[in-house]
Order: structure tokens, then C-alpha cells, then sequence
């Protein structure tokens, strides 16, 4: 019983330590992300989210398709603040929604997420920021730099990020 329960605890340290993050000398200045946010959780606010999530992405995508750093991306972003709201305001029109966008960039908290095999800390991160109506609902947030969103990130540069996990790796040592 006693080695049960020793093996028992090993796994289970090594499945809280999850996830090994492989420095890659990348922080939260270097990466842009953006968020969406519902009007509320009703939802006719959440599906009209997406609908905007959509056409924002579909719009920024050429835009900021050449933009070579994350300054560069800001930058373009930034001159077209207005037309994000334009684009977001347009499909709440034709939705029949009473109430507008707003597109900003600023800092933001945010809690640790995964984005398919890469894990973002928690930390403050760059953001771009488009709020519908009151902005109360859940949101829809992606990494717009590096590109992970907008583009396949199977396709994308990765720039050095190599992620491991642990558990896998012993798994696959106890049974090779």
C-alpha cells in the first residue's frame, strides 16, 4: 500500500507541474493580443460577438499581413481604430443591436491561457480592445502577435517557442 501511494503522489506532482515551458526568451512585451468583448452573456450578445470576432479578424488580416514586428502591427492597428469600431458598429446595425463599439489599445491583465500548444502566462499584455455596448459579457481574445489567430499557426514561424510536457515524456520513458 505504502508504494502504491508513493507512486500515486509521483504522478500527481508530475501532473500538477503539467506543462514544462522551454525558455524561449519571450515575455509578455513581446506579444499583442486582442480581445472582444460581449455587450453581455445574453445570448443574442455573445452570438453577435462572434459575428464581429469574424469580420475584425477578416479586416485586420490584410492590414497588419506584412507588419514585421510587434510596433509596426500597434502602429497599423492604431490608424484604424476607427474603422475596427466602423466594421463592429456595422454588424450590430444590421443585427438590430441599440448599441455601439469601441476600439482601443491599452495594457491588460490577463490570466494564464492555452492557445493550442503554447501557454501564455498570466501577466500584462498589449492588447487591442473592442468593447460592445455596456462590455459586460464574456469575451473572445486571440494573440494577434506573434500571429497565432489570424493565421494557421501550424504555418506561422514560431519564433523559437518549444513546449514540452513532462508527463508525456516520462509516459513515453516507461513504456519504451
Amino acid at each position: 500500500m505504502k508504494h502504491i501511494l508513493i507512486i500515486l503522489f509521483a504522478v500527481l506532482t508530475i501532473f500538477v507541474a503539467g506543462c514544462e515551458k522551454v525558455d524561449n526568451g519571450y515575455s509578455a512585451n513581446d506579444y499583442l493580443r486582442i480581445h472582444i468583448r460581449a455587450n453581455s452573456n445574453s445570448v443574442e450578445d455573445q452570438n453577435v460577438k462572434y459575428l464581429i470576432k469574424d469580420r475584425v479578424v477578416e479586416y485586420l488580416s490584410p492590414i497588419i499581413a506584412d507588419c514585421k514586428t510587434k510596433e509596426d502591427m500597434i502602429n497599423s492597428v492604431k490608424s484604424n481604430l476607427n474603422n475596427i469600431e466602423q466594421v463592429a458598429n456595422e454588424i450590430l446595425g444590421l443585427n438590430g443591436y441599440n448599441y455601439a463599439s469601441n476600439a482601443y489599445i491599452d495594457e491588460e491583465f490577463f490570466p494564464t491561457r492555452i492557445y493550442g500548444q503554447y501557454t501564455l502566462e498570466a501577466d500584462v499584455y498589449d492588447a487591442i480592445i473592442v468593447e460592445l455596448g455596456e462590455a459586460n459579457g464574456n469575451n473572445w481574445w486571440c494573440v494577434v502577435y506573434p500571429p497565432l489567430c489570424f493565421v494557421n499557426a501550424e504555418e506561422t514561424s514560431t519564433k523559437g517557442f518549444k513546449y514540452k510536457s513532462k508527463l508525456v515524456e516520462i509516459i513515453k520513458n516507461f513504456f519504451d
